[in-house]
């Protein structure tokens, strides 16, 4: 499974942005889908996951009203949608994917994922 992380840019602080995470070789169905990010020098975050099955959804709380993460079937992919984004938001953001449905108490743990994509940077700068 080949996972590819799309939709990264420039915004201002309390703007918006829409990444996207698709998936070859496979469906998701049956998935964990997580988004995590990172900054230079400091350990890659969880930011968000849904349970591909159920639409099960976690959120860091440093995100939660202000993120949603949602799933299309038709298009395969899973998006992250971020409102009201802050300079502390700016990372490479990356999507993975965890081939089994992951628990609010595993889900934001990377070692669970398999599947990574290439990161996309997302910055927030006025």
């Amino acid at each position: 499974v080949q996972l590819q992380a799309s939709g990264g840019g420039l915004v201002q602080p309390g703007g918006s942005l829409r990444l996207s995470c698709s998936a070859s070789g496979r469906s998701f169905s049956g998935y964990t889908t997580g988004w995590f990010r990172q900054v230079p020098g400091k350990d890659r975050e969880f930011v968000a996951g849904i349970r591909w099955a159920d639409g099960s959804t976690t959120y860091a709380d440093t995100v939660k009203a202000r993120f949603t993460i949602s799933r299309d079937r038709a298009k395969n992919t899973v998006n992250l949608q971020m409102n009201s984004l802050k300079p502390e938001d700016t990372a490479i953001y990356y999507c993975a994917g965890a081939p089994r449905g992951l628990i609010k108490t595993t889900v934001s743990r990377p070692n669970e994922y398999t599947y990574w994509g290439q990161g996309t940077q997302v910055t927030v700068s006025s």
